[in-house]
């Protein structure tokens, strides 16, 4: 008898697709006079219209609203003036009040605000409320468990005594798994994990390509090949292949862009000495500008899309026991990852689940907030995009295997809530959507969605608003502003709510894509398949504007146009919201404009001490920037006469006892009359290039932290990137360096 398999729908589609249905239902049954659901949002309605009293404004002038408001924000800077950095008193006083102001303000907003005039309003007015509470949902969670943040530097000082002085070693096996990044790349990757100060360790190649370049490097360079037949289960089954088939107590992963600082291993390792702990995780860093800082030309200026995550984020999780394993840059014990059944494969994100899976076997994870490692930021806003995607799908399918952290036996509730917030994340993307489209439902169909009054404003909402303000960038460590955040999440808003919901419908309906890296590109690129539903965004916005003005106008000068004023309460909110989000637009267009990156090698803002030899003559001066490709040199003097084009020299790096042959390909004037030289490096020897890695990308503490602008600098460097975009500014795609490795 033939067997027949039934197809089953996964339980979190079931329960979309009814939440969808019956939220239609209600909808179809308003629209068509129901008398249970009219009836029903009659009480809703009248209960609006009446409060309690101690919901609804006091009878003061709007002067003394302000003052309450000012008092706030002046008590909230001064919080953050006495603590510059967040402690347990000050931020446990900050967060204490955004949570008491958080509370009132949906109070409020539930309680008086919703416009349930009409079936139209209604639905409007309620969508509104939906994506506020959505938005605020994880705000809620972040502010309750920051309290628990935790900073292990101190800790990391303390333990790696043991791993300095010896007294616990224990075998290391370093894994880079590839699959198609370019040969230079891996090259530095392996000189760089060679590189760090620690014995008892051996490197291994996974080359999930199986490439014959691959192999000759791995002999070349003095370290471990491995390959496997097949490709099955991307980078996952490439380590879980491997991991038999090499010896270390520890492995540490890095990707194959991601190079460590020579002290990675000593800062990371003592913390197994405790036998309950399963996994260490390190921030990612960058050593280039990610697409959206760089197509902007603020790439010394803005901060990577990451910092939030590991410098605020991951801190917290720590606090609630649910680290999240970000895929490189950690060190898991070899044991504890073989009790939890190997590297997660049934999901595009190997390594968050591979995480869950040791914190359910009772292992803690740890999160060391310091900067040990820096890779490859995508190159591309598309790139961007790819990644971000693939980070979402994979991170959604939580709710489709075993390894979801909200079920999983062997987490507790804290656990659960801190997963539970980094999953709810992702469907914030719908809501940014929705307040993109929101003020053209005030234009074009006459909806008012929120029904309030300027002095209600200032009364509920304006005090949460700019106390948060205020304490923002305070609260995330100065790594983003709020107008940031709000710019980073309106880039990929539309793609990552597609994702987000095509992630429960089909949750498996994308392979594992690699993020291009090593890119060189001669010209500007437009990216038409992003920005197409956000060109006709800024279009359908600015009639958007120009319709809620005009509005507004017939309002206030001829209230008797209009069947009755107080139908169009919160009409002016409406061109507000129409304006802020025609600027925010018009920048975000730009992201999607790729500038030029004319060299595959990055340029590091680096001074050294060096002396250049030409011929028998020898000079002195100071490098400006430097690459493995290069150098730039302030000389003290210099001889005009000894140039020729293309002038060998000898170029000695005097801290590193590094002699380099290159030749010269630019001269000029700096504006302090030092003759300034460029110089591009011949072939170099293996030892001068591990040399030249080690000078670049190892030396510890390198990595550093730069602070984000504060919200009116980041408003005023919104305002100048429109008025002087990149495309004008930067017409040849200038090399320019990065300062965050200064030496």
């Amino acid at each position: 008898m033939r067997q027949v398999n039934l197809w089953r729908p996964p339980t979190a589609t079931v329960v979309l697709v009814l939440i969808v249905l019956a939220a239609g239902a209600l909808v179809v049954a308003w629209f068509g006079g129901n008398e249970a659901v009219n009836g029903a949002i009659a009480h809703l309605s009248h209960l609006q219209d009446h409060p309690p009293q101690w919901l609804q404004t006091p009878m003061v002038m709007a002067h003394t609203l302000w003052f309450w408001t000012l008092g706030l924000m002046a008590l909230a800077y001064a919080i953050t003036r006495l603590s510059p950095r967040p402690q347990t008193w000050s931020c446990g006083l900050m967060v204490t009040i955004l949570l008491v102001l958080l509370g009132r303000y949906l109070l409020w907003r539930l309680s008086s605000t919703l416009n349930l005039s009409d079936p139209l309003n209604g639905v409007f007015s309620l969508g509104l409320l939906a994506m506020e509470l959505l938005m605020l949902s994880t705000s809620l969670i972040q502010l309750s468990l920051m309290m628990l943040s935790k900073d292990r530097r101190r800790q990391a000082d303390q333990l790696s005594e043991a791993v300095i002085s010896q007294r616990y070693r224990p075998t290391v096996a370093v894994l880079i798994p590839t699959y198609n990044e370019p040969a230079f790349i891996l090259r530095r990757t392996i000189m760089g994990c060679q590189a760090m100060d620690y014995e008892p360790k051996t490197i291994y190649l996974l080359d999930d390509t199986r490439r014959p370049e691959m192999r000759a490097l791995a002999a070349e360079l003095g370290c471990e090949y491995r390959t496997r037949p097949d490709n099955r289960h991307a980078k996952a089954g490439n380590l879980n292949y491997t991991l038999p088939h090499t010896e270390g107590e520890l492995v540490v992963v890095f990707d194959a862009d991601f190079i460590p600082t020579r002290n990675f291993l000593t800062r990371t390792v003592g913390f197994f000495q405790d036998p309950t702990v399963g996994l260490v995780q390190t921030p990612q860093s960058f050593y280039n500008p990610d697409p959206i800082a760089r197509n902007l030309g603020l790439e010394n200026i803005l901060t990577p899309e990451e910092e939030v995550f590991y410098r605020q984020i991951q801190r917290i999780k720590d606090g609630a026991g649910s680290v999240v394993c970000a895929g490189t840059s950690f060190v898991v014990r070899r044991s504890a990852l073989v009790q939890a059944g190997g590297f997660v494969t049934e999901s595009l994100s190997e390594d968050y689940f591979t995480g869950i899976q040791l914190s359910a076997q009772g292992y803690r994870l740890v999160y060391l907030n310091e900067k040990l490692s820096a890779g490859l930021a995508a190159e591309t806003i598309a790139d961007h995009a790819l990644q971000r995607i693939r980070w979402a799908q994979g991170t959604l399918q939580a709710f489709f295997i075993r390894s979801n952290p909200l079920t999983i036996p062997g987490l507790n509730p804290l656990q659960r809530l801190a997963h539970f917030e980094g999953l709810l994340q992702w469907f914030t993307s719908l809501a940014r959507v929705g307040f993109l489209l929101m003020p053209l439902a005030y234009s074009f169909l006459g909806v008012v969605p929120l029904r309030t009054t300027g002095i209600e404003l200032l009364y509920f909402f304006v005090p949460f608003y700019l106390v948060n303000l205020t304490v923002f960038g305070w609260l995330n460590f100065h790594s983003r502003s709020a107008i940031l955040s709000d710019l980073y999440s309106i880039v990929l808003a539309f793609p990552l709510a597609a994702t987000a919901i095509q992630s429960l419908l089909r949750p498996f309906g994308k392979g594992f894509k690699v993020t291009p890296k090593g890119g060189v590109r001669g010209r500007f690129r437009f990216n038409w398949a992003l920005a197409w539903p956000l060109v006709l965004l800024f279009v359908a916005t600015a009639l958007s504007l120009w319709v809620n003005v005009a509005r507004c106008l017939m309002v206030t000068w001829s209230p008797g146009a209009l069947p009755a004023v107080s139908s169009v309460h919160g009409m002016g909110l409406g061109w507000v919201w129409s304006a802020y989000n025609l600027f925010m637009l018009a920048v975000v267009l730009l992201i999607l404009l790729d500038v030029p990156r004319p060299s595959d090698r990055d340029w590091f803002d680096l001074q050294r001490a060096v002396q250049v030899d030409m011929g028998d003559r020898s000079f002195w001066g100071m490098t400006t920037m430097m690459s493995e490709a290069g150098a730039e040199i302030a000389l003290t003097e210099f001889d005009p006469a000894l140039l020729t084009p293309e002038t060998p020299l000898a170029l000695h790096v005097l801290e590193r006892s590094l002699a380099l042959q290159a030749q010269v390909v630019h001269l000029q004037q700096r504006q302090d009359d030092l003759p300034l030289l460029r110089v591009t490096f011949l072939p170099l020897a293996v030892d001068q290039q591990r040399s030249l890695v080690e000078l670049l990308y190892c030396r510890p503490g390198q990595w550093r932290s730069r602070c984000a602008p504060g919200e009116l600098q980041s408003i005023w460097l919104l305002i100048k990137v429109l008025l002087q975009p990149e495309v004008l500014v930067n017409r040849r795609g200038k090399i320019r360096p990065l300062a965050v490795a200064k030496g």
